[in-house]
């Protein structure tokens, strides 16, 4: 049996008749940039985040881009984050004109080291990013108290982590803002490119909107210089129907984490995901660790199992950073984890024999 690593079919084909009508509304209305489709999602985005506002964009990275330049983040600034993550995080940093300063992640979650980060403050940081990383939120009590102190600004990256839960908190509501990306593959997935960002600030939502939309506060009216990062009308929609499902979809898939847990437990080469106490977990990816990851992963993809790595060369040996002239070392396990990360099969509609299937082949591999 083949088992791919992500089905987006199986989901469309499950609520079809709801986005085919959907998107037919949106057509008849010819409401495609923007528009009321967007604003409903919006509102229902917001009240799922347990925010008071969201904007939507055109993706994750101009949601964490806008968030940045909606605090007034720029040329000689520093924004602390993690280097185990899309470049995404990064780049978003730089294109404000700021530095990007990394710091390395704690060796069971994978999210910020919060002890790695106090040490990392200088008076240039304005700002941390914390990821969510896999779909398991930041241990965010100690994370908000060290940024209070030292009056820094908190984005949340929840690109990967629609649905989330920090102590009954969802990923987002935390911090000043809290950012999203829609891409397909994602637990709550566009039919293509789309973002969103969250807050409880009505100043820096007002921004971001201006900001999103060329910079006008009414139609050809420029306030300030800004950006087209509008959500596209068929997106808005597409999301309000899903967004309907995401809760379900989540359950399902700490059903097939668990299922994998229980599965994969007696290998004493695999090391498994870990849940913190505090998180309600998305399992966004279920990531394994294992020493010889490219043999297992090359017999895997040998033998019809769809997998992946999140992420192979951390964003500080990235070519792209080199002028950063961070040396391998430096984030030791950010680094090791990103050698020996697996990411298996995961989405809602996974059987259990699909499952059994990958534990089959892992089990005839080792």
């Amino acid at each position: 049996m083949k088992v791919p690593f992500l089905n987006l079919k199986i989901q469309y084909n499950s609520i079809k008749d709801e986005i085919d009508k959907i998107i037919q509304e949106v057509i008849n209305a010819t409401a495609f940039a923007g528009g009321p489709f967007v604003k409903t999602f919006e509102d229902e985005f917001a009240k799922y985040c347990q925010t008071k506002y969201a904007i939507g964009v055109g993706n994750g990275t101009e949601a964490l881009w806008l968030s940045l330049i909606a605090l007034g983040i720029g040329v000689g600034d520093e924004v602390i984050t993690t280097p185990n993550t899309f470049i995404a995080t990064a780049e978003a940093i730089t294109y404000c004109g700021a530095k990007p300063v990394f710091v390395d992640v704690i060796d069971d979650t994978y999210s910020m080291d919060t002890a790695a980060f106090e040490k990392a403050i200088t008076p240039k940081t304005k700002a941390i990013i914390p990821v969510h990383i896999f779909g398991q939120m930041c241990d965010m009590d100690p994370i908000m108290e060290i940024a209070k102190k030292n009056n820094l600004y908190v984005v949340e990256d929840a690109c990967q982590a629609q649905g989330a839960e920090y102590k009954d908190k969802r990923a987002g509501s935390i911090g000043d803002l809290g950012t999203f990306s829609f891409y397909p593959g994602k637990n709550l997935g566009a039919f293509g490119e789309a973002g969103a960002i969250v807050t409880n600030n009505e100043k820096l939502a007002n921004k971001i909107k201006m900001f999103r939309d060329h910079g006008q506060g009414k139609k050809y009216y420029h306030d300030i210089i800004g950006w087209n990062a509008r959500m596209d009308g068929i997106q808005g929609a597409v999301l309000s129907v899903k967004l309907k499902y995401l809760d379900k979809w989540n359950d399902a898939r700490r059903k097939n984490a668990a299922l994998y847990n229980e599965k994969l437990s007696s290998f004493n080469e695999i090391e498994l995901p870990t849940k913190a106490s505090y998180s309600k977990h998305v399992y966004h990816i279920y990531p394994i660790r294992v020493k010889n990851r490219d043999k297992l992963l090359s017999y895997l993809q040998e033998n019809g199992i769809g997998c992946g790595i999140h992420y192979p060369v951390p964003i500080h040996l990235q070519n792209a950073y080199q002028s950063l002239n961070i040396n391998k070392g430096a984030f030791p396990v950010a680094e090791q984890s990103a050698e020996e990360f697996i990411s298996l099969p995961m989405f809602p509609e996974l059987t259990e024999e699909q499952i059994d299937t990958v534990v089959d082949t892992i089990k005839d591999f080792l």
